[in-house]
């Protein structure tokens, strides 16, 4: 497409001379004749080069000059009178591409629109990179985003498993040391992994994956699924390798959840029988003794359906309690009506075994800040272990539980819980809050004294436990009475495989 030129001279005559003449050079021309005709020109049309004497107009030379500004890429050719080129040199300077004098030379013009040619080309060209280094530079800084906020663990090592790159959330576990040993960040090991798959994809070229359990920066493992890719230069050789670690640890713990459950529920399935049979037996004694009308044999079997009924439903409240996770609901609530209701809800228990109760609950304790469904259910459990402990003691006459309720400062309330059943021997005192752990056979799930202990904890609390097999038990808990900071979610941890 041939250059647009505005010839600028209040010459008519000559302004059409150089129309005439650079159109034979194939460009295309305009003229304007007098200063409205410039801005006429200018606002309807784009041209590539000005040919133009600046002071044949007034305001000329700033319109040139602003003209420059907004456009940079169009040349401008300034002819002019030889007493005036200086002149117009001092003006424009470097923001002319060439300076002719009158009479125009048609050489000197020749060369200067070659110039002027060569100048436009080679600005569009840089006008060009530059967008396309803009681009470059965006495709890299998206790039870069989305290296730093792909939810994985990325590292980029050498050959020396040197790291040369992390995105953020590498950063932010396992630190932001460049020339760090991946083994080190990541295992806090001394030496090389075994097996690692860096250094095998640097071997053979190929993706690898494994499963490891890495330790962050603040102690904390995780299980994570790594895999490997190489990174390669313009000759095909392998330089760096990129590893690319995703957190599936709560997918392991799950699987170990259900794992666990799994073993739980097979190891409870005879007791559930055992329950179900003698439900059965009372149903059928209940049954015979309506029809025989017998009220002996109708209050024995209530007796055992009742019995049976009640550790069925403490079974099922122990695995719900212990298959779910939820956030601690905390409420201010009056130390006395919580102990108060706890005592309410063992006492049944207590009675139908002949195990007799000493209560001590002063009404002065004030508040404290618990999740009162857990805590009730954390305590009733302690204090069911109790009165099992008294029922499967046979050498006493007469069994007795203590439920005192204290204060040891302003900050903690005391649970004291003792009794003088069976006691435990060291194996079974240590451990007592294992998960799955029971002395009680079939007749226990292995979760009560887990979750209660797991609930005390949760509560920033603690619990001590003194016992002497045949002399009984005695439970010391310790319970803030305001929220701890770190309360979040009571989750339980799971078995391992």
């Amino acid at each position: 497409m041939a250059k647009q030129i505005l010839i600028i001279d209040r010459d008519a005559g000559h302004a059409g001379a150089l129309k005439i003449y650079t159109e034979r050079l194939q460009y295309e021309v305009t003229i304007a004749t007098s200063f409205e005709q410039v801005g006429i020109k200018l606002d309807n049309n784009i041209f590539d080069i000005i040919l133009a004497d600046p002071f044949s107009f007034d305001k000329l030379v700033p319109c040139l000059e602003s003209i420059k500004k907004t456009q940079p890429i169009v040349q401008i050719l300034i002819f002019a009178a030889k007493d005036k080129l200086d002149d117009a040199m001092d003006i424009f300077g470097a923001k002319a591409t060439n300076y002719l004098d009158l009479p125009v030379n048609s050489k000197a013009l020749d060369l200067a629109l070659i110039t002027a040619c060569k100048n436009i080309s080679t600005d569009k060209k840089i006008i060009r990179y530059s967008e396309r280094l803009g681009d470059l530079r965006h495709a890299q800084e998206l790039l870069n985003q989305l290296f730093d906020e792909v939810p994985c663990y990325i590292s980029v090592q050498d050959r020396n498993l040197r790291i040369t790159a992390a995105n953020n959330r590498f950063k932010h576990h396992f630190g932001s040391q460049v020339g760090g040993f991946c083994y080190e960040l990541y295992k806090h090991r001394t030496s090389q992994c075994p097996d690692c798959p860096v250094v095998e994809t640097f071997q053979d070229g190929k993706c690898h994956h494994t499963e490891e359990i890495v330790t962050s920066k603040f102690g904390k493992q995780y299980n994570v699924l790594t895999q490997t890719a190489p990174i390669r230069n313009e000759q095909g050789e392998i330089t760096q390798v990129m590893e690319m670690s995703t957190n599936i640890t709560q997918i392991r713990q799950l699987q170990n959840h259900l794992i666990s459950l799994g073993l739980m529920l097979g190891s409870m399935s005879h007791g559930v029988k055992g329950m179900l049979t003698a439900l059965d037996g009372g149903l059928y004694q209940l049954e015979t003794g309506l029809v025989q009308k017998d009220d002996d044999r109708i209050s024995k079997a209530f007796g055992l359906i009742q019995q049976m009924s009640d550790k069925i439903k403490k079974m099922v409240l122990e695995i719900l309690y212990y298959a779910k996770s939820r956030e601690l609901q905390y409420e201010d609530m009056d130390v006395a009506l919580l102990a108060g209701n706890v005592i309410n809800t063992i006492r049944p228990l207590a009675e139908n075994y002949a195990v007799k109760l000493d209560v001590c609950i002063p009404e002065s304790l004030g508040k404290i800040e618990v999740d009162a469904a857990w805590m009730e259910a954390a305590l009733v459990n302690f204090l069911e272990n109790a009165v099992d402990a008294c029922v499967f003691d046979r050498d006493k006459k007469e069994h007795c539980i203590q439920f005192h309720v204290g204060k040891t400062s302003d900050e903690f309330i005391v649970f004291t819980i003792s009794d003088n059943g069976i006691g435990m021997d060291t194996e079974t005192k240590n451990k007592m809050f294992t998960l799955f752990f029971t002395s009680k056979g079939s007749q226990g799930t292995g979760l009560g004294l887990f979750i209660a202990n797991r609930v005390i904890k949760y509560h920033g609390g603690t619990v001590e436990v003194e016992s002497e097999q045949g002399r009984g038990t005695k439970f010391i808990i310790l319970l803030p009475l305001q929220k701890p900071d770190n309360a979040k979610i009571v989750e339980f941890p799971r078995t391992t495989r």
